[in-house]
């Protein structure tokens, strides 16, 4: 489990928990927090040696990302997670899966899957900006490792504690990242305090 901690951070935090930030402002926020949680939970990603020529040297060895990772954004909150990350990973592909949620159970069924049908050996991303109950997370893990998949990271912004156990009880050896931890769901299985419905203020409320 990393939480990412750091002034910078905090600062876009408290911007995107604001009631009063708009759309777009949410937007940018989210981008840029999405770019530090993935550049601190990848630091392992694979290199290889690359020969380059800079302006005052020739044939000079230097390191470049080998690995193509496969970013799974939840949708709909999920896609606001996805062009910054791209922005940072120099190789990626995206496969979506969509998910909704019984607001009287709370749990999650499936109605989009566009999952690769082979990952042995990929590392996959799965990204939800908020993992509140935990149900949504588990479900897309479920489906990625019935594909094969072995390494797996869950890039968020906020965790629930109460998700977060959940999650961590069903898939003890997925990696997840965040920048915040808060300790409670309310009734609707919100995060509180969290910062509402990530979809909505990402792209305002369904039609």
């Amino acid at each position: 489990m990393l939480v990412v901690d750091h002034p910078i951070v905090a600062h876009r935090l408290s911007v995107l928990r604001a009631v009063e930030t708009d759309n777009a402002t949410f937007r940018t926020i989210m981008g840029e927090l999405s770019a530090f949680v993935a550049y601190e939970a990848l630091r392992d990603l694979r290199t290889a040696e690359h020969r380059i020529d800079t302006p005052m040297a020739t044939d000079v060895a230097c390191q470049r990302v080998s690995e193509m990772v496969l970013l799974v954004p939840i949708l709909r909150a999920g896609l606001g997670m996805i062009p910054a990350i791209q922005e940072v990973l120099p190789l990626t592909e995206v496969a979506h899966v969509g998910l909704r949620r019984d607001e009287e159970t709370l749990l999650p069924t499936v109605y989009l899957e566009r999952l690769p049908r082979d990952l042995s050996g990929r590392r996959v991303i799965i990204c939800d900006p908020m993992l509140a109950t935990g149900g949504s997370l588990v479900r897309v893990c479920d489906l990625v490792k019935e594909r094969g998949a072995t390494e797996i990271h869950a890039l968020c912004l906020i965790a629930s504690q109460p998700g977060l156990d959940l999650f961590c009880s069903h898939h003890p050896t997925v990696k997840v990242a965040c920048v915040a931890v808060d300790q409670d769901l309310n009734e609707h299985g919100f995060i509180v305090p969290g910062l509402g419905d990530a979809g909505d203020r990402l792209f305002g409320p369904p039609a």
